[in-house]
């Protein structure tokens, strides 16, 4: 009876090891398993999280080029409006003296015809000045209005040439 109750606990005992073997096993597959998954997850979720970043990082660096080219235009415009404003002054100026001029020659005239003269060619030199600078000023503006878009113009070739490839 004792041989036999040893060969039950053989038996018993061999059994017991080989269901701590498959519970062991099984809880390494089973852990093995689960860190594949947890780190599929965190792979996933680090995707999820990075393009999201990388959109915004691309919209800020976008939206700070806007920016930049509003400045830009901004500073193109400033300094051809103060060219444009020197250019008017100076011609006032010009004006400003040539009727002084003709003022101070008219106190001298002799007859009425130089009066009239000095009058007639003053009012058409001024009228002439005028229209040429009229056409100069025109032109400058024209000038500087492309100037000042072109910054924006080149932002908004940029922004159609970026988003049409997202859409």
């Amino acid at each position: 009876m004792n041989n036999q109750f040893t060969t039950t606990m053989e038996a018993a005992n061999a059994q017991a090891k080989q269901n701590r073997d498959r519970t062991v096993s099984g809880l390494k597959d089973g852990a093995a398993q689960a860190t594949v998954g947890m780190e599929q997850a965190q792979e996933k979720m680090r995707g999820g999280v990075e393009r999201p970043m990388k959109t915004a990082e691309d919209m800020f660096s976008f939206y700070q080029g806007n920016i930049e080219a509003i400045a830009h235009s901004s500073q193109i415009f400033a300094s051809g409006m103060q060219d444009l404003s020197q250019c008017v002054a100076a011609t006032a100026k010009a004006t400003m003296d040539e009727t002084v001029s003709t003022m101070k020659a008219m106190s001298s005239v002799r007859s009425l015809k130089e009066a009239t003269d000095l009058q007639q060619n003053l009012a058409r030199a001024t009228l002439e000045k005028a229209v040429a600078q009229t056409g100069q000023i025109a032109d400058s503006s024209i000038k500087l209005t492309e100037q000042t878009l072109a910054p924006i113009t080149a932002r908004m070739t940029l922004a159609v040439e970026k988003f049409s490839k997202t859409a």
